[in-house]
């Protein structure tokens, strides 16, 4: 029995690969798919089948992708119309070898969302793990808000019996797959466990214990960000992205050529304080690791997209997280690294720096303006530096109203990644004094202040 699963680190995802005899299949493929293959051909496999646990709104799912190389079939919940593949239903039942999948209707998350069932006949028709897509996490449960406010209590009541009724009382030695781990948003607080159980989960994840009035009552309060990315997403994995063929080849630009692209949207992937030394101006600052999680919330898809780098090392990753979400429009980046920028006399930026001790000293000064960036959750959680203002970094575009122009902006968030993103939002934005907190809310403590906490 071939059983193998495929982490798409940041972006939290987890793809699975079944197989037995010469026969394979996958559950909730990415789009950068060749590792599929790669796996089927070491073990004389061909890969037969495609299934896919819902509509996914946090990533381009590969299926089509995959499906173009190895003529598999492609299966997905019937309650939507889908504009590719076949629908399954409950009890439907599929062979790969001595594997049987069984289909589960488990809508909640989303209302077509499903859940395999495996068994190895060759052992026992008994269960043996079951593919639970985005309804039940390590830890945690699936979100049910994205069908919009008006929904939340059925969809919340949805999913509580598609885990009561249908996923629990598989039996407590289940192996529990989810389509994502800790750092997904597509839950609220998925634990960092690689691999857990039914009996697991019932047993230390309180949400599973609650009555169903109590689980409703919390899932339609529950505050979840919405990455403006996820409406895209949804259109792609609904009526089919678009097929790739291979990762794109991203060409060398000169700072001429990139000065002279039309909407080109420049994205400084260094860390924050090579950023604050210098970057060219209008550019973002996102680091390698936050790329999954900020760039569908602030690159348009229809524009060119260039990457600043220092030495332009092992952009293979990198490009994969675009490509992952969907966005083909990654052109260039800047050939020579950043300093081929300087190098000619281009025009720059830089962005300030401030220590903790820098901040305390100029805490009660009324022309200092303190922009918290990190989510709500951990505001409410950890404490806030006083007299700070909170706008989550990922909403900060569409709230630049609530920021002062006429003040000194001191951006911050847990570490100073963040912050340097928002620092780099503000001065696009035309602010022009604008300084990031290095160490955030974790180094102001370190230093020795204290912070509020309600």
């Amino acid at each position: 029995m071939l059983f193998e699963k495929v982490k798409s680190d940041l972006l939290a995802h987890n793809s699975y690969m079944i197989g037995s005899g010469s026969e394979a299949a996958v559950i909730d493929p990415r789009r950068d798919c060749r590792i599929y293959t790669k796996i089927a051909e070491s073990r004389n496999m061909t890969i037969t089948r495609i299934f896919e646990t819902h509509r996914n709104e946090d990533y381009v799912v590969g299926s089509r992708e995959l499906a173009r190389p190895t003529g598999a079939e492609i299966y997905h919940g019937a309650a939507i119309d889908f504009g590719y593949g076949n629908a399954a239903g409950e009890g439907d039942t599929f062979s790969i070898g001595t594997l049987r999948l069984r289909v589960l209707e488990t809508p909640g998350h989303t209302k077509e969302s499903l859940s395999y069932v495996l068994s190895d006949t060759a052992v026992s028709d008994d269960p043996l793990m079951v593919f639970t897509g985005d309804a039940l996490f390590a830890g945690d449960v699936g979100r049910t808000d994205l069908a919009g406010d008006e929904m939340r209590e059925k969809m919340s009541g949805m999913l509580y019996d598609s885990l009561h009724d249908k996923i629990l009382p598989l039996g407590d030695d289940v192996i529990v797959c989810p389509a994502h781990g800790a750092g997904s948003v597509c839950g609220g607080d998925i634990s960092d466990r690689e691999y857990t159980t039914i009996g697991y989960e019932k047993e230390h994840t309180p949400l599973l214990q609650w009555s169903k009035a109590d689980f409703v009552e919390y899932k339609k309060h529950e505050h979840l960000y919405v990455p403006p990315y996820f409406r895209k997403m949804e259109d792609l994995n609904l009526h089919g992205p678009p097929l790739i063929y291979t990762i794109p080849h991203l060409a060398a630009l000169s700072p001429k050529a990139i000065r002279e692209m039309q909407n080109a949207q420049i994205l400084d992937i260094r860390s924050p304080t090579s950023f604050a030394g210098g970057h060219v101006p209008g550019s973002i600052n996102i680091w390698r690791e936050g790329l999954p999680a900020f760039i569908g919330y602030l690159l348009k898809y229809d524009d060119p997209i260039v990457l600043i780098d220092d030495f332009n090392l092992d952009l293979d990753p990198v490009i994969r997280h675009f490509v992952r979400l969907g966005y083909d429009t990654i052109t260039g980046y800047l050939a020579g690294g950043f300093a081929a920028w300087f190098r000619q006399g281009r025009e720059l930026e830089t962005a300030g720096i401030w220590s903790p001790r820098d901040l305390a000293e100029h805490l009660t000064d009324p022309s200092v303006f303190i922009l918290d960036v990190r989510d709500i959750t951990h505001r409410e959680r950890d404490g806030y530096i006083p007299g700070s203002h909170h706008i989550y970094v990922g909403n900060l575009d569409q709230n630049l109203g609530r920021v002062p122009r006429d003040k000194h902006i001191v951006a911050h968030c847990d570490v100073g990644y963040k912050g340097s993103l928002a620092a780099s939002i503000l001065q696009k934005n035309g602010y022009e004094n604008v300084t990031n907190l290095l160490g955030g809310t974790h180094g102001w403590e370190g230093a020795g202040y204290s912070l509020t906490r309600d």
